[in-house]
């Protein structure tokens, strides 16, 4: 996967757009971030889930997803190894990280 791939797959889902954020390219809905490309280098992206979901993804899939270093991490915060990574299962991440973010009624939706 590449990060167009990964901007493609984020910005696919309602009402998604492309912001910055700390230097790097991020994703949000209605304001709130979902996921950034880009830290900490260009081979990474990140997604914002829970601490359960992330556990879910990294023990599932850790050759793609492991916790960010630190506080960040604790909360939720993973990353995703573009090289390493399948469509399919960034997808299911990056839709999980979205609908933590948007509107109940948004999600619903």
């Amino acid at each position: 996967m590449t990060s167009e791939d990964f901007r493609r797959l984020a910005l696919n889902l309602p009402e998604a757009v492309e912001s910055s954020h700390m230097a790097h390219p991020d994703f949000r809905v209605r304001g709130k971030i979902f996921a950034t490309l880009g830290y900490p280098d260009s081979k990474w992206a990140m997604v914002k889930l829970p601490p359960e979901q992330q556990e879910l993804f990294s023990k599932n899939e850790p050759a793609i997803f492991v916790p960010v270093k630190g506080a960040w991490g604790r909360q939720g915060a993973t990353s995703v190894l573009l090289k390493a990574a399948k469509k399919t299962v960034v997808r299911k991440a990056l839709l999980a990280a979205w609908g933590n973010a948007a509107p109940k009624s948004l999600a619903k939706a």
